[in-house]
């Protein structure tokens, strides 16, 4: 055990921990920081571009956003614009790529064409293409053997913005930055496992495999791991956890930038899109599939006992589950997802699915993405007996908060970080550069 204390803990080296350690040291007088990490570099779990779609959310795309969530989740990508856009090593972390969303039938092309009319305000260099403009984009979308596809097609598209992120470039960044202030303390614990968070005396005792590390203030970014160590504190005893993992599949390179589908709204779950990779050059990565599966960590089998803590099973539980069961599409997409975890059947499946952004797709052109893929952790309400598809954060009022499933996803990093970071300099009377804050980032 130390007996130093550090003013702030952050449980979790993902893009959202050390994003909150570089707000921390580059825009407050707080000078000794702890980032806790389990692994031995950070970001290796969730915020690792293998186990996400690595897209910017900015809302112009995303069809299950209403224009009021879209606008401020532009706010957050801007803010990760903003960030990395005077960096020299800018390049490596942010990419500009053409993106669309696709609509394929009379009812999805009506749907986006009134969408385009409500949303060009927010989002000013949105277009609306017709077929024949989708072409010189992207030929594979709309062309079959050199003859456009039968069925009516239209997308929003906005063409010359940043659109994919390599998110743990981006955490390797942050503490960088981080660790370049010569004025301030930046600790690094990494491969340290926390086992338990004790609180006395208004103190919090971390404790690790190999040590004990204490704060003043804690804050836990740690996804589905957030709510264990939470509940071991007798905190959010009213969630459980349900973990959805995702599946990609590989193709040669058929899409020249971001081509997403139309959201069917009584689906939770992200619709299939197709992306180039940001890690493997000269592919497109399609997906996600959505698996339920009883793990916190996609391929850490040791995190299946860590899961059962958190289910939680009991009748409010498995209500939501028949809920989500009574829903025919639900029901279905659960289903269609279990068989393309099916190694001879799931290809052939996915490439049915896939067809829709590029109808030319051929089986052989398919290959499942080995080692791709991470977990989203769904929260539970078992008071409410819902799902909740938004992000979920415990704040007891303890000096400790508690912070999972950001919605949506990494975009969001920078935003939770500042929510947290008033959080911190309010517990410990710490001043913020509110200027320089909104100068850099907003």
């Amino acid at each position: 055990m130390t007996d130093q204390v550090h003013d702030v803990a952050i449980i979790g080296g993902g893009v959202c921990g050390t994003a909150l350690m570089y707000l921390l040291t580059e825009y407050t007088d707080i000078q000794d920081i702890a980032l806790i990490e389990k692994y031995d570099h950070v970001a290796k779990v969730n915020s690792n571009g293998r186990n996400n779609s690595q897209t910017l959310h900015c809302g112009d795309i995303e069809t299950n956003y209403t224009l009021e969530k879209a606008a401020k989740v532009k706010a957050s990508a801007q803010m990760i614009v903003n960030y990395a856009d005077d960096l020299p090593e800018r390049d490596e972390i942010i990419f500009k790529y053409p993106k669309m969303v696709l609509g394929v039938g009379e009812k999805e092309c009506a749907m986006l064409r009134e969408r385009f009319e409500r949303f060009r305000t927010v989002f000013t260099s949105m277009q609306l293409l017709e077929k024949e403009q989708i072409a010189e984009i992207e030929p594979n979308v709309v062309m079959v053997d050199g003859k456009f596809r039968e069925e009516p097609c239209v997308a929003l598209a906005v063409l010359d913005e940043y659109s994919a992120v390599d998110y743990q470039r981006l955490a390797e960044s942050f503490v960088e930055q981080a660790q370049k202030r010569t004025d301030k303390t930046p600790h690094l614990y990494m491969n340290s496992h926390v086992q338990d968070i004790i609180e006395k005396d208004g103190l919090f005792s971390i404790v690790t495999e190999g040590a004990v590390i204490k704060a003043k203030t804690v804050v836990v970014s740690a996804g589905g791991h957030s709510l264990l160590l939470a509940q071991q504190m007798g905190y959010g005893l009213e969630f459980s956890c349900l973990p959805v993992a995702g599946s990609f599949y590989f193709t040669p390179p058929l899409l020249n930038g971001k081509v997403y589908t139309v959201q069917n709204d009584k689906l939770p779950f992200a619709a299939v899109h197709g992306d180039p990779d940001v890690l493997i050059e000269g592919k497109t990565r399609f997906g996600p599939t959505a698996l339920l599966l009883p793990m916190l960590e996609r391929y850490n089998s040791k995190t299946f006992f860590e899961f059962l803590r958190v289910l939680k099973l009991d009748s409010r539980v498995m209500k939501v589950f028949w809920d989500l069961f009574k829903v025919k599409d639900i029901r279905n997409y659960i289903l269609k997802n279990f068989l393309f975890e099916v190694p001879l059947l799931r290809r052939w499946l996915f490439m049915k699915d896939a067809r829709k952004i590029v109808p030319s797709l051929q089986l052989k052109d398919v290959t499942f993405a080995k080692g791709f893929g991470g977990v989203r952790p769904q929260l539970i309400d078992k008071k409410s007996s819902q799902l909740m598809l938004g992000e979920a954060k415990i704040n007891p009022g303890t000096g400790i908060v508690f912070n999972m499933t950001p919605s949506p996803g990494a975009t969001s990093c920078l935003e939770n970080a500042e929510l947290d970071l008033r959080f911190v300099c309010g517990r410990l009377g710490a001043q913020i550069d509110e200027a320089r804050l909104r100068a850099d980032l907003h």
